[in-house]
């Protein structure tokens, strides 16, 4: 059996986000085909890289996991430090010496991971490192590039791109892993990759067997329809954007019932309304139970690299409405005709209004999102063009 090490800044039960699902994910997929190890850090959260995970090696649901410490946190004047940078990007001034101080501030800052990976590299078959601006990934590809596979993880255009740094690494791999074609072409425009094998693979979608809408219904005291937002409620996913634009829709229609449902931990300040029900942090059952249960799955993030909400919605037959300045989120609804999109509030008015008013619109995009969701976000399939990748890259 082949040997895989996946190189990420975090990884455990614990560690929150999309991206970290995601390596998850495809870790426990993996192990089904080859011997995987995780080499990773002792951090929970990349605010500061703090050491959180006691233990040096241990599995995670049959996961290996192989720990380092951060040798110190994530530096709390990176922001001023890498906007000076930039500027001077922006006048020719750069300089390799300069980006190694940025990146170590920027961390994880964990040499002892790279000391690992020079130490042991010839025991893997391959080394797939995770997202692109960290420290591992730059320190660590240069060490192991004739078998390292690269998932960027990118989500849009980014000052970052005219980093020395940056520019050379994108050249070393020797395959590129990416969720959607939108970042398969913009890593193409940005460092002129081509030649380097790559593979689209998406994400699969993980869904339970059984939900209970009635019962989350009774839990949550809902009797009316309702939309729904997951995630993290925060600013950042444009969140105080989708309640405004919600609360200005029921003002303009009030003959609408519809309630908008918030699910997941608030980090912002929103307006107390009857029409937002808020049900704060939930189980993987209500999380899934909830989103089965609705209307229309809302996702207000003009950012998504990996929209693993949407596909699990489609993989229910529940329709989208997606922050169309989002590319990634705009082409799934096109390429699956299962949801709907917009820009600005009269657009968000207009296609809730086309969308609710509709039922055989509506079913019809149920439909149309669980064909997309089987054919090409089902975990055999995305595993399947994985092994393609490795085979064709590292071979």
């Amino acid at each position: 059996m082949k040997r895989i090490a996946l190189v990420c800044p975090r990884y455990g039960t614990e560690v929150t986000g999309s991206d970290a699902r995601y390596v998850r994910q495809l870790a426990e997929q993996l192990i089904k085909r080859y011997e995987v190890e995780v080499l990773t850090t002792k951090a929970l959260d990349d605010k500061t890289w703090r050491n959180w995970y006691a233990r040096d090696n241990e599995y995670v649901k049959g996961v290996r996991v192989r720990r380092f410490n951060t040798e110190h946190e994530k530096a709390s004047n990176i922001d001023s430090y890498a906007k000076t940078y930039i500027e001077e990007c922006q006048n020719d001034k750069r300089s390799m010496g300069v980006e190694k101080i940025w990146i170590e501030k920027y961390g994880p800052f964990a040499p002892n991971c790279i000391r690992y990976i020079i130490q042991h590299r010839q025991e893997f078959d391959a080394i797939i490192f995770i997202g692109y601006m960290n420290y591992l990934t730059v320190a660590g590809m240069p060490e192991a590039a004739e078998k390292a596979i690269l998932i960027p993880l990118i989500k849009e255009e980014s000052p970052y791109f005219q980093f020395i740094t940056f520019q050379q690494m994108f050249r070393m791999p020797r395959g590129f892993v990416f969720i959607t074609d939108e970042e398969r072409m913009l890593v193409r425009r940005a460092f002129r990759t081509q030649g380097i094998p790559c593979e689209v693979i998406g994400t699969g979608a993980d869904i339970p067997d059984f939900v209970d809408e009635t019962a989350f219904y009774h839990k949550y005291n809902i009797r009316n329809r309702y939309i729904i937002y997951c995630g993290r409620i925060d600013e950042e996913k444009q969140c105080p954007e989708l309640v405004h634009y919600f609360l200005e829709y029921k003002k303009r229609n009030p003959h609408e019932s519809i309630k908008l449902l918030l699910m997941g931990e608030v980090c912002c300040s929103l307006p107390e309304s009857s029409d937002i029900i808020l049900t704060g942090f939930v189980s993987e059952k209500d999380k899934f139970s909830g989103i089965s249960g609705s209307e229309i799955l809302v996702i207000p993030s003009k950012q998504e690299s990996i929209p693993e909400v949407l596909i699990s919605a489609m993989a229910m037959g529940v329709p989208v409405l997606v922050n169309g300045s989002c590319e990634t989120l705009r082409e799934h609804c096109r390429q699956s005709n299962a949801g709907l999109y917009y820009e600005d509030f009269y657009e968000f008015e207009g296609t809730l209004n086309r969308m609710l008013g509709s039922p055989k619109l509506c079913s019809a995009m149920s439909k149309n999102a669980f064909i997309y969701a089987q054919q090409n976000y089902k975990w055999e399939t995305v595993i399947d063009r994985f092994i393609q990748l490795i085979n064709k890259a590292v071979d």
